[in-house]
C-alpha cells in the first residue's frame, strides 16, 4: 500500500500537467497605432506563443494612430505601445521613452487621384493623414517642405483615421492624397489611385515606430518590459525566416485574404525592418529640428534623453541576437 502510494506521488510529482512544473503567466496588454505591416512582429509574437515564452500573457491592443498610441500610453494603459511619436510627447511634458526602433525611414507611398499627374500639383489640394502627430503628419511635413510648400498654406493637412478610411475618402473626394503604408498600396492601385513617390526616396533619416514606455514603468516593471522586447524581436526572427506562417498571421489582423496584399506586406517587412532594433542618434535630431518651430523646448533637447538603450545593450551582452540568429536564419 505504502509502495502504492510512493509510486502515485511520483507519476503525479513528474507529471507535465503537475501543478509545480506549471508557471502562472503575467498578463499585459500592449499597444500598436496601425494595421501596417510594421506591427505584425507583435501579431506574431502573440499568435506564436513567443510572449508566453517569455512568461507574458500579452493583449494586443489596436490604438487608431499615433496621436492616440501616445496618448494611450502617457495614461499608462497599455503600458507599453509600439509607436514612434515618443520625441513629441517628451517635450509636451510626458516622461516616455523609446526602448528599442524598428524604422529609421517613412516608407510611406503618396498616392494621389488620376487627376494629379505632378507633386507640384498638390498646392491648394488636401492632403490626408492618420492624425495630427502621427508619423504619417510627419512624413507629410518632410514631403511638404522637399516641395516648398506650406502646410495648411499651401496644401491643407486633413487627419482621417486608418488607412481604410483615409482610401474612403479619396473614393468619396473628400482628400485629393494620402500617405498611405504599403500594405495598403495594393488596394489603392487596384482603386485607380496612383503612387508618385515613397518618402523613403527624399533620404530623410527619421526615428520612427519604436517600442516605447514610461520611465515610471520602466522603474517599477523592468524585468517586464525586458521580456516583452524579448518577445518583440523574437517576432521579428520569426517574421524574416517563415514567410507562409507570417502571412496567415497578417492575414488574422490585417483583415485580408488578398494574395498581393500578404506578399507585398511581407516582401516588405524584410526589406525594410531590421532584425536589431537599435536606435537612430540622426533620425532623432532630425524630427526635433522638424519640431522646433512650433515647439521652441526641442532646439536644446538632446536626442539621448529620448532613449534608454540598456535593454538592447544587455540583450547584446546576454548573446540574445546570435541565439535569434542561430533559431531563425533566413537569408
Amino acid at each position: 500500500m505504502l509502495k502504492s502510494a510512493l509510486i502515485l506521488s511520483l507519476f503525479l510529482l513528474l507529471s507535465p500537467a503537475a501543478p509545480v512544473v506549471s508557471q502562472e503567466l503575467k498578463k499585459i496588454s500592449l499597444g500598436y497605432p496601425s494595421l501596417a505591416f510594421t506591427q505584425s512582429h507583435i501579431w506574431v509574437a502573440k499568435e506564436e506563443g513567443l510572449f508566453k515564452k517569455y512568461g507574458l500573457d500579452v493583449d494586443p491592443v489596436f490604438l487608431r494612430g499615433g496621436q492616440v498610441a501616445t496618448q494611450a500610453l502617457a495614461a499608462g494603459e497599455p503600458p507599453i505601445v509600439n509607436v514612434g511619436t515618443v520625441i513629441q510627447a517628451n517635450l509636451s511634458g510626458y516622461n516616455l521613452v523609446l526602448v528599442a526602433t524598428m524604422e529609421t525611414r517613412y516608407y510611406f507611398l503618396v498616392f494621389v487621384r488620376p487627376d494629379i499627374k505632378r507633386l507640384e500639383q498638390l498646392k491648394g489640394k488636401n492632403l490626408g493623414v492618420s492624425g495630427f502627430g502621427s508619423n504619417t503628419h510627419y512624413a507629410a511635413l518632410i514631403l511638404l517642405k522637399h516641395l516648398n510648400l506650406e502646410p495648411n498654406k499651401d496644401v491643407a493637412l486633413v487627419p482621417g483615421g486608418p488607412d481604410a478610411e483615409r482610401l474612403g475618402a479619396m473614393v468619396a473626394g473628400k482628400i485629393d492624397a494620402a500617405l498611405f503604408n504599403l500594405s495598403t498600396a495594393p488596394i489603392a492601385r487596384k482603386m485607380g489611385f496612383i503612387d508618385l513617390l515613397q518618402i523613403a526616396d527624399l533620404g530623410v533619416e527619421v526615428q520612427g515606430n519604436g517600442l516605447a514606455s514610461s520611465r515610471a514603468y520602466i522603474k517599477s516593471n523592468r524585468e517586464t518590459v525586458k521580456t516583452a522586447m524579448k518577445g518583440y524581436i523574437e517576432g521579428i526572427h520569426f517574421i524574416h525566416a517563415n514567410k507562409q506562417a507570417s502571412q496567415k498571421v497578417f492575414a488574422k489582423y490585417m483583415r485580408t485574404n488578398d494574395p498581393e496584399v500578404l506578399d507585398a506586406s511581407w516582401e516588405n517587412y524584410v526589406r525594410t525592418i531590421p532584425k536589431k532594433p537599435f536606435f537612430t542618434i540622426k533620425g532623432i535630431q532630425f524630427i526635433l529640428e522638424m519640431l522646433a518651430p512650433q515647439m521652441p523646448q526641442a532646439k536644446s533637447a538632446k536626442p539621448e534623453q529620448f532613449i534608454d538603450p540598456s535593454f538592447l545593450q544587455e540583450l547584446e551582452k546576454e548573446g540574445f541576437f546570435n541565439e535569434m540568429a542561430k533559431r531563425y536564419p533566413s537569408g
